[in-house]
Parts: structure tokens; sequence; C-alpha cells
């Protein structure tokens, strides 16, 4: 078969139309807008600004309503509507760390409508709408938000975040107490880090005084889990007769009461450390108590 050079030229462009087409179909900022034109009550508005901003805050009184697998009703009070880069909506309250009172997943839509007159709300009473937002999900939900007065409404370009870099992990833990196993238990000294075993590593392979092997698993919280993994671990490594008898400690900057009893029972030993003496940074002789 033979193909034209305008053939391909039109076939690539088909193909690219086609591309573009799902890119924005998949896009979480998609705005929905046809969505006055849908409302059934879209006549009563007389106009809608649909947007897509990075990062939006917004204190104000509102009114949310949210229809999808369930009903949920929020009545009218001052919130915190945080509008993300992602295309997710979420209403907060000043009683709780993190979690919102309502939200929307990405991806999903939103617009921005003029706020009804009383007509349209009357249980709303005499306070003043000063705008209706419509978020719609990609599975049909939507979250109806009735704004009166507004008290803040900013928006910011936050770029791209670094990611979360955590510090006191097992990994760090594991590399201080290498380099400072006597803090485990007096003439400690290590072998190996990740020694190992059949069912995997263990974190440290150390000698007492006497020259006895001992394995030592770190953990930032010492519970259960922790002691049953060392156990498996040390079951297996006193099969190994170059190893000979093998004793544990389990490491952690916290160890819960049941751990430690659990660990007892087993034969294990239990040394809470701290990261902040392991890396220099605190000493207990200038504590006042």
């Amino acid at each position: 078969m033979i193909w034209s050079c305008s053939s391909i030229a039109l076939g690539i462009r088909r193909r690219r139309r086609r591309s573009q087409t799902k890119e924005r179909a998949h896009s979480p900022f998609l705005l929905l807008r046809s969505a006055a034109r849908d409302s059934r009550d879209a006549r009563s508005y007389t106009s809608h600004v649909p947007y897509v901003v990075p990062v939006r805050l917004v204190i104000a009184r509102c009114q949310v309503d949210y229809t999808g697998r369930l009903t949920a009703h929020l009545p009218m009070a001052p919130r915190l509507i945080l509008i993300k880069a992602d295309g997710s909506v979420s209403i907060h309250a000043d009683d709780r760390a993190y979690k919102p009172l309502n939200w929307m997943s990405p991806p999903c839509a939103l617009v921005e409508l003029e706020g009804p007159g009383p007509e349209q709300h009357p249980v709303l009473g005499d306070e003043p709408l000063t705008a209706l937002w419509e978020v719609r999900g990609r599975d049909g939900d939507t979250l109806q938000i009735l704004l009166g007065q507004v008290y803040h409404d900013s928006s910011y370009e936050l770029g791209v975040d670094p990611g979360l870099q955590k510090d006191g992990v097992e990994a760090h833990l594991q590399a201080l107490l290498a380099e400072h196993p006597e803090t485990l238990a007096p003439g400690l000294s290590l072998v190996r880090r990740e020694h190992p075993t059949p069912i995997g590593p263990v974190d440290l392979l150390c000698r007492d005084a006497s020259g006895a092997y001992v394995a030592v698993e770190i953990k930032r919280r010492g519970e259960i889990d922790g002691v049953e993994q060392l156990s498996r671990y040390l079951d297996l490594m006193r099969r190994d007769t170059l190893l000979g008898s093998v004793r544990g400690i389990l490491a952690a900057q916290l160890i819960k009461p049941q751990a430690r009893v659990l660990a007892t029972d087993r034969g294990i030993s239990c040394v809470t450390v701290d990261y902040d003496v392991l890396r220099g940074l605190d000493s207990a002789d200038d504590r006042l108590f």
C-alpha cells in the first residue's frame, strides 16, 4: 500500500488531536464550563466564571451540601476553604489538625457562579450570598458551596515541593548505633550491618565482651511485631554452627510495655535509645532533671 505525504501528515495531526483530547479529559483542572447551562436553575444565575488557581485560601461564611454515595450538610458558618493545585477542594473548621469537614478529591471540576437571590434559598433568611461554587467529581458526586461574607481570599503559586525529609528513621538509628554499639551494652563491638538470614537481614550483628554474637534489631517504636521479627531471626541464626549461641537486643526510641514483657519471656534484651544523644545534640549532664 502506498501512502502519500499528505495522508501521513493528516494521520499525525489526527493522532495528536486525540492525544491532546485525552490529556484534557484526565486533567485535574477540567472545568465544567457547561455546568450553569446544565443546571435546572441556571437561568437564575446571571454569569459564571470558571477558573484555575495554583493554591487558593478562602475564609468565609459558607453552607456546604454534598450529594453522592451519601448526602451531607454543613449549615452556614465561618470556615476555611482550600483549593489545591492538584484540583482538590476541601472545607475545614478550626477544631482539628488536618482532617476536613468535607472535601472533593481530584480529579474534579469547579465552577464559580454568582450568588443566588433569597427567592432561590429562602432558608438562609436575609443573609446575602456572594457566590455559589459547584464542584463535580469524576464519579458524578457534587459539592455545592454557598458563600456568604468573605473575610479572606488569596492565591499563591507554591512551586515544586522537594518532599518530606524524615529525621530519626530506622536507617539513621542503625547508622548511629553501628558507630556506637557500646551504647547498647558495655563491650559490644560491631561485626557487620545488615547481616543476612534466610528471611531477611538483621540490622546489626555484634559481639559482646566474651566474644558471643549478638543480633540487634532496631525500630523507632518497639512493639510486639519487632519482638516476633527478631525471634525469627534468632531461631535461624542459632542453627548456624559458625555463630553458635546468639542472643538478641531490641533497640528503639520507645518500647511498648507489652513488647518488653514478650521480649523478656524470650530472653531478648530491650534497650531504649535517645536519638539526640546519639547525634551529640543532647547530654544528660546539661539537664536540670
